[in-house]
């Protein structure tokens, strides 16, 4: 059986770092939507218990990528929990469009897709509740992929409350950089105080992004990129970057912005959506019988 199956993306609509904590984790309150665009990974069952990926991403190896770990991950745990299943292997094709170190998600939602997906191909019969526990192991962003809904995150992002954001336009632009995770949350300027609010106060507010400040500071391909949205639309830092989008009421004036962007500007438009293109595409599949 061979199935493509969406990895899409998803925005950090606002982000405020409430706190560290012992460990050198951060606190969070974030709101994640997905966007209808992103990744596509084609997966065929194989009867052997081989993992394959293609093509390899340039500097990952295979044993390190998302996909493979998610898929040794959700193996060992029907092994350990003596759930039968149809298949133990197989192939992974991955059409990527979100670049690595973007802060669309591109590698979490690969890891959840891969979980969703083999529970599928396999026949494991797994809630979406027990692949989310399984999916943090591999990332804070891989349970609200895994349970495909827009959502309020808090804790180290661990923490999900459904919500429904207004399903905005959106033009999203990478700088052509990749921003390491640890290099803003290190930063000693770094904002790590913003109060505790509710979602509902925080819907109220004006979005904002606590990382953009030390992003804009050490990248100035962000600080350039930013500075031109900003000229169009209200616009911000996704994640810790480094892709920053701005917000439009429609797809036709989001789309003329990057049509007549210098030709410096990489990006896309898309659309926000609170239900995930993943959870979509399985709900529209016909449901397996397990011999």
């Amino acid at each position: 059986m061979t199935l493509s199956w969406p990895s899409p993306a998803k925005l950090n609509l606002f982000l405020y770092i409430t706190g560290q904590r012992p460990d050198g984790y951060h606190n969070l309150q974030t709101l994640f939507q997905f966007l209808d665009y992103g990744d596509t990974l084609t997966i065929t069952s194989r009867n052997d218990n081989q993992l394959i990926i293609s093509p390899t991403i340039s500097g990952v190896k295979d044993e390190d990528n998302l996909i493979i770990k998610a898929a040794k991950l959700l193996r060992d745990y029907c092994k350990k929990h003596n759930i039968k299943l149809t298949h133990q292997g197989a192939e992974f094709n991955i059409d990527k469009k979100l670049p690595m170190g973007g802060g669309l998600g591109g590698g979490s939602s690969n890891a959840a897709t891969t979980l969703i997906a083999l529970n599928y191909h396999w026949q494991a019969g797994l809630s979406d509740d027990v692949l989310a526990k399984l999916g943090v192991s591999l990332g804070a962003d891989v349970p609200v992929f895994v349970k495909g809904h827009a959502a309020f995150a808090e804790g180290v992002g661990e923490i999900l409350t459904p919500a429904s954001p207004k399903e905005r336009w959106y033009l999203v632009a990478h700088p052509g950089i990749s921003i390491p995770t640890p290099t803003i949350f290190t930063d000693p300027q770094l904002k790590r105080n913003s109060p505790i609010r509710s979602l509902g106060a925080l819907l109220q507010a004006p979005f904002e992004n606590d990382c953009e400040m030390i992003a804009r500071k050490r990248f100035r391909e962000v600080e350039y990129l930013l500075s031109w949205l900003l000229e169009y639309a209200p616009s911000r830092l996704t994640g810790t970057g480094a892709c920053v989008f701005g917000e439009f009421e429609s797809q036709e004036a989001a789309s003329k912005v990057l049509i007549n962007a210098p030709e410096w500007v990489h990006g896309f438009v898309a659309q926000g959506v609170n239900i995930s293109p993943l959870h979509l595409f399985r709900s529209r599949i016909p449901v397996l019988l397990h011999p």
